[in-house]
């Protein structure tokens, strides 16, 4: 019986678990993405107050345009490190036992 189950966890897991490990990427990703998306409306913002007043602090600005490259960076190696998962797949196909 021992010997069913561990086949069955070493040639249907893997095929199982690959599609979501790719899958939890790209949503991963598609989230960051997001997010970085978000901070264009207040960088801009906050550009526009340092354009109109010269003396104003450009640390908001600072803050946003670092936390939009970061996320802008997980976002799209969270996209490049699931499409790396999806050709090692490709190339080494399911042991079968």
């Amino acid at each position: 019986m021992f010997k069913l189950a561990k086949s069955f966890v070493l040639t249907v897991m893997p095929s199982v678990l690959k599609p979501l490990h790719i899958l939890w990427n790209e949503i991963i990703g598609f989230i960051f993405i997001v997010f970085a998306i978000g901070t264009v409306p207040a960088g801009l913002r906050y550009y526009r107050a340092m354009a109109a007043d010269p003396t104003a602090n450009g640390f908001r600005l600072a803050v946003t345009v670092f936390f939009g490259a970061t996320m802008t960076y997980f976002g799209i190696t969270s996209f490049l490190r699931a499409r790396r998962i999806r050709r090692l797949a490709e190339q080494r196909p399911v042991s079968s036992y």
